[in-house]
Parts: structure tokens; C-alpha cells; sequence
């Protein structure tokens, strides 16, 4: 069995209207849930915070994924600074925070793959992370 962690932008994607993303993500969510469980930790949900909904409405959407709920270690918070520190000095934007860089020192730290629509920047910075998008897996 594979765990994945899912990043936001998958989730944001069920959520919203009918796109080729939104399709796209859930495919890609069905086909995660049939092969392990599927990650979130606290950076995800609180980046699913800033939707209208609240977080009954939150569990409801979401509860036929049966997403498993894991914190974040201090190694995975320290990693996650030093991929962020390293992508600053590359001339990575501003605009571009710390969450991202958490979700994925956590996949790459607890030998989850990363579900997201968003591989380059995972890839540049955690290149052993195993990373299913869409470049990588079309549905």
C-alpha cells in the first residue's frame, strides 16, 4: 500500500466547478485512496480554511476519502526551512511562503508520495519525492 499526502490544490479543485482540474483531481484522488491512504496535516488544513465553507462542511465534502490526519515533526519543519531558505536564494519569489515547502519536507520525511498539481517546485527542491501530477500521471 502507498500513503499520499494530497496538496491543497487537489482539494480546492473537488470543491470547486467543473474544470478539466477539477476531473483531473478527482481521478487522481480515487486512484491514491484504492492503492493507500490518503495524508493531510495541519498546512493543508489550514490552507482549506480559507474556503466559505466551514469545518463540519470541510469534514462532510471530504469524508468519503477517509483522509488520515498526521502532524508535523520538527524534522519536517526544519527541512522545510532549509528547501525554503535554499529556493529564496535562487531568487524564488516572495509571494511563494512556507506552506508548501512543510507539505512536502512532510511526504518526503514520512515516505509518503505528493499528489499535486504543482510538481516543479516539489521537484526542484525534494527530488526524491515521489510526485503524482498531472505532467507525471494523465488520467
Amino acid at each position: 500500500m502507498t500513503s499520499t499526502v494530497v496538496d491543497t490544490n487537489v482539494l480546492i479543485d473537488v470543491l470547486g466547478p467543473a474544470s478539466p482540474f477539477r476531473t483531473w483531481s478527482l481521478s487522481a484522488l480515487e486512484r491514491c485512496r484504492d492503492e493507500g491512504e490518503l495524508i493531510v496535516n495541519p498546512v493543508i488544513w489550514s490552507e482549506l480554511s480559507a474556503s466559505p465553507l466551514s469545518e463540519p462542511e470541510i469534514n462532510l465534502a471530504f469524508g468519503w476519502l477517509g483522509l488520515k490526519r498526521e502532524s508535523l515533526s520538527y524534522e519536517a519543519a526544519y527541512q522545510a526551512g532549509k528547501a525554503h531558505l535554499a529556493y529564496r536564494r535562487s531568487g524564488g519569489l516572495k509571494e511563494r511562503t512556507l506552506p508548501d515547502f512543510l507539505i512536502g519536507a512532510h511526504a518526503c520525511l514520512r515516505s509518503h508520495r505528493l499528489l499535486t498539481r504543482d510538481a516543479a517546485r516539489y521537484r526542484a527542491y525534494f527530488p526524491a519525492l515521489d510526485i503524482v501530477s498531472p505532467e507525471t500521471h494523465s488520467l
